[in-house]
């Protein structure tokens, strides 16, 4: 980077962790720290929620989704619109009602305290992991930016996010990621604005629509069927929809950013505008990489989008490196030459798109034989599926823009972060450590902040091994769907089985739990699919265990 990209950089994230640090500083109470006060407008609502969401992996990861598989992986959020009007007509009043500070308090009262402490056991398990996925990777610019050693970055980037987290709660993360996310979506507008310049002089922005149209990256809709198929239609309605159930509507990472809403108004304009603007949002992200995908069919690419892997293929075999080095660069020029025969007759030769099709397939065969060879030499990562966005950010962004960029990735990733981060703290305080140990609620904003310092070096651990998980953005959704659904069940027998009581609802949901993780051990569905089953699992074995002599606990219809 240049002198001006550092300056850049270094001025927008200090600025953000002053203010994150200064914000609130100091909070008059509990309710402050952990639900700012329920004073939040809709607006700082749907922009937590969003933020939240769109961590650093979703503008690092998913444009390389799009480069690898096309802007198929869209349909994954063709359930959330249904599912955001759920939650406001149905967990939102419930909730709000309750004056709860997690989802999981409502279990108590409904069910008794050992399902609550499950349920808050089991988020505290799965956004653990998540957060951890998500702190690595802003590591990976770092790391690749400044030379650093990975685990370096990983300690760099997760110790100064929980600085302010650990300062300011609710309010800071809130009042960050309402800054954070509008420049976030700003600089990732001009950066898929700037790929135009970037292509070969006489090559305009139509042309590499019919390119990557014709190289299949333009794929929006599959409405082919396979249960064992990540991204259809179906499955992105109705897995999708299971999916965004549990995780806007039972995660405390989102249930905490729409419990700060000022009235139940504002939780719910926040959450449906989220559903109304999260879709096109997601497809201009992966528009980015379907772009990108005609760019490198036309100029010069690397076998592997990750300087690390190159360096361990090099160094661990080298003369099988140079040996796809070479028919690398050998299919390139043929791709190039076919992409621009297919530009040259409009898309309308179709022997020449046919053999451009052919050639891009080859190319992606010499990228996957060359990755397995790199992992195999000693390369951490397979995939270089989370380096293709920022590869071109380093190579053909002007200066300054390289240095925003990489504010923005490390931005969003703080966004999100935080908030998992106080999510976990305070479902860990309130949930588990208050309920086991008892203590007075005016020590709650004390033993948050430790929690928050807890979760936050936990989650630096998990970051570790985050290397090994391929595609990040696959990675933190396939870590949610192992739990959400049993989760989903749990909150569905509470809202709408008043047989149910507390034993039949735990027992249900650890029936609910196994069965996921079987199915995900044995590869029985796609990930997606794995919400709608322990949903309906837990469902089922609850109502089936519902009888008058069930009496472990709690009321007979919901609150």
């Amino acid at each position: 980077m240049t002198n001006i990209d550092w300056i850049i950089a270094i001025g927008c994230l200090a600025f953000i962790l002053w203010y994150g640090y200064r914000k609130n500083a100091v909070n008059a109470s509990a309710d402050d720290y952990l639900r700012a006060g329920m004073s939040m407008p809709w607006h700082t609502v749907l922009l937590g929620v969003m933020a939240t969401q769109a961590s650093a992996i979703t503008f690092l990861s998913a444009p390389g989704q799009a480069f690898s598989d096309g802007m198929r992986f869209v349909q994954y959020y063709f359930g959330l619109p249904l599912a955001m009007i759920v939650i406001s007509a149905v967990f939102i009043p419930i909730f709000r009602r309750q004056n709860i500070f997690t989802a999981y308090e409502y279990l108590e009262q409904r069910f008794d305290r050992p399902t609550r402490i499950l349920a808050s056991i089991l988020f505290l398990i799965s956004r653990g992991l998540s957060t951890g996925v998500s702190i690595y990777a802003p590591s990976i610019i770092l790391s690749t930016l400044l030379g650093l050693d990975i685990m370096v970055a990983n300690v760099l980037v997760g110790g100064l996010l929980i600085l302010y987290t650990w300062r300011g709660g609710a309010p800071a993360v809130a009042r960050t990621q309402k800054l954070m996310f509008g420049i976030i979506l700003g600089s990732m507008a001009v950066a898929g604005i700037l790929i135009i310049p970037a292509l070969p002089e006489g090559i305009g922005f139509t042309d590499t629509l019919l390119l990557a149209g014709k190289a299949g990256k333009l794929n929006i809709i599959t409405t082919t069927f396979d249960i064992n198929d990540r991204y259809n239609l179906l499955s992105g309605i109705v897995g999708g929809f299971f999916l965004a159930l549990s995780y806007f509507g039972t995660d405390q990472s989102q249930v905490g950013r729409f419990l700060g809403g000022k009235d139940v108004d504002a939780s719910r304009i926040g959450l449906l505008m989220n559903g109304l603007v999260k879709i096109p949002m997601q497809m201009g992200v992966l528009f980015v990489g379907a772009l990108l995908a005609a760019l490198y069919a036309l100029t010069p690419a690397p076998v592997n989008f990750n300087p690390a892997t190159i360096s361990a293929a090099y160094e661990g075999n080298e003369q099988q490196h140079r040996e796809l080095s070479a028919e690398w660069e050998t299919i390139q020029h043929a791709r190039q030459d076919a992409a621009r025969t297919v530009i040259a007759t409009g898309g309308e030769d179709q022997p020449a798109v046919e053999r451009f099709q052919r050639v891009d397939s080859a190319a992606a065969a010499v990228r996957a034989h060359y990755a397995s060879m790199a992992h195999k030499a000693g390369a951490a990562e397979k995939s270089d599926t989370n380096y293709v966005f920022l590869h071109f950010v380093r190579t053909s962004l002007p200066a300054g823009m390289v240095g925003l960029i990489f504010a923005i990735v490390v931005m969003a990733s703080w966004g999100s972060i935080s908030a998992a981060l106080h999510s976990l703290a305070t479902a860990s305080v309130v949930d588990v450590h208050l309920l086991l140990a008892p203590q007075k609620r005016s020590k709650s904003v004390e033993l948050a902040r430790w929690h928050t310092l807890v979760w936050g070096v936990g989650g630096i651990g998990v970051a570790m091994l985050a290397a090994r998980m391929g595609s990040l953005i696959e990675a933190v959704n396939i870590l949610g769907s192992l739990f959400y659904g049993p989760i989903l069940g749990l909150f569905l027998l509470a809202f709408f089985f008043p047989s149910v009581r507390g034993r039949a609802a735990m027992v249900a949901t650890i029936a609910a739990e196994i069965v996921v993780l079987l199915c995900f051990q044995f590869n029985v569905v796609s990930f997606l699919w794995l919400n709608v089953i322990g949903a309906a699992v837990a469902v089922a074995v609850g109502n089936l265990m519902a009888h008058p002599s069930d009496a472990s606990g709690g009321d007979e219809t919901p609150q």
